[in-house]
Parts: structure tokens; C-alpha cells; sequence
């Protein structure tokens, strides 16, 4: 049992530090080279992002609900 917990905390730390390795920064203090016309983020981050976070949690618990009543 602790051997599957370890691989399951493992696999989450790693996903987590990959996924803050490979995060890009297109803020203010993002440098511009002459020749460069620095424009703006091709995907802004807009409203739908929150909507979609909103459904994943309460897809999260509607299958948790169910698989804990069918007692797998």
C-alpha cells in the first residue's frame, strides 16, 4: 500500500514541477529586441477558464458521488 502511495505522490510532484518548468511568461517584464514587435499573447486567458474549471469540480464530485455508492 505505501509502495502505490509513493508512485502516486511521485507522479503528481513530477507533473507539477513539469508543469512549472515548462511554463512561459508573457508579462510586462517579458525583454523585447529591436526588430521585435512584442505583440500580445496569441491565446488570452478569457472567462472560459473559469467555466470549465467550475464544471471539472462538479464532474469530480458527481462521478466520486457515484462510484462511492456503487462501492467498487
Amino acid at each position: 500500500m505505501m509502495k502505490f502511495l509513493l508512485k502516486k505522490v511521485f507522479f503528481i510532484l513530477f507533473l507539477v514541477i513539469c508543469g512549472v518548468a515548462s511554463a512561459q511568461s508573457n508579462g510586462p517584464g517579458t525583454p523585447c529586441f529591436p526588430g521585435d514587435p512584442c505583440d500580445n499573447p496569441s491565446s488570452p486567458i478569457d472567462m472560459y477558464v473559469y467555466v470549465l474549471a467550475m464544471a471539472a469540480i462538479l464532474m469530480i464530485a458527481f462521478f466520486a458521488k457515484k462510484y462511492k455508492t456503487q462501492k467498487i
